[in-house]
């Protein structure tokens, strides 16, 4: 049996928790033990800029975020059904790192 540990993060929650149920639906139709998928702390990035750019005028300031969502999930399986895994297709905005052990 082989353990595999995904991590999927990605701006959107709805993107990510569709790629994990496609994943959980997989593993159940093949009889493969899942767990998860376990919501990691979201990274949030914040950035002040000023809105004029030559520093003229009022003090005025623009107020950027970012928000990075992760899931993390365990599948342990055979290896020919692992492979059916990582066939899913994942949408241009989550990111997928897998891990074998």
């Amino acid at each position: 049996m082989t353990k595999v540990r995904i991590k999927l993060s990605g701006e959107d929650p709805t993107a990510l928790d569709n790629v994990v149920s496609q994943i959980k639906n997989l593993s159940d139709s093949l009889s493969m033990t899942f767990i998860g998928p376990v919501r990691l702390p979201r990274r949030k990035m914040e950035i002040a800029c000023r809105r004029t750019p030559c520093g003229d005028g009022t003090d005025t300031y623009e107020h950027w975020e970012k928000r990075v969502h992760k899931r993390l999930c365990d599948v342990e399986g055979d290896e020919k059904m692992i492979k059916q895994i990582l066939r899913i297709k994942v949408p241009t905005n989550v990111f997928v790192k897998i891990n074998l052990s």
